[in-house]
């Protein structure tokens, strides 16, 4: 199974693992945008196929979100809400595509 194939969120999936970072312990952050009323309720068995969900949140509180309160439908889409946020996790641990693809040629060597 390819992640996210048949999901409404299309390329979503690809843009938040070349985001992700993983921390000294092996764990793997992101920040995904999401539409669903309970987060991730779309994407959930997309993410299980590859990943322990270890914790799940809010980046910010619901009535803030111009999309969650109805002042501008699919107002997520060009929201910088979690553009802080997002910054802070750039500056942690390792990328989790670098990580991905150097234990795939680790692994290709031994």
């Amino acid at each position: 199974m390819m992640l996210g194939k048949g999901s409404i969120a299309g390329d979503e999936y690809v843009y938040d693992m070349e985001q992700a970072r993983v921390n000294d312990h092996g764990v793997t952050t992101w920040i995904e945008t999401c539409f669903c009323d309970s987060p991730l309720a779309e994407e959930r068995p997309y993410w299980e196929e590859y990943f322990e969900l270890l914790s799940v949140k809010d980046a910010h509180s619901r009535r803030s979100c111009r999309h969650e309160n109805g002042t501008e439908p699919w107002g997520c889409c060009n929201c910088d809400c979690t553009k802080k946020l997002e910054g802070r996790l750039a500056t942690q641990g390792e990328a989790f595509v670098h990580t991905l693809r150097t234990r795939k040629r680790d692994l290709q060597i031994s």
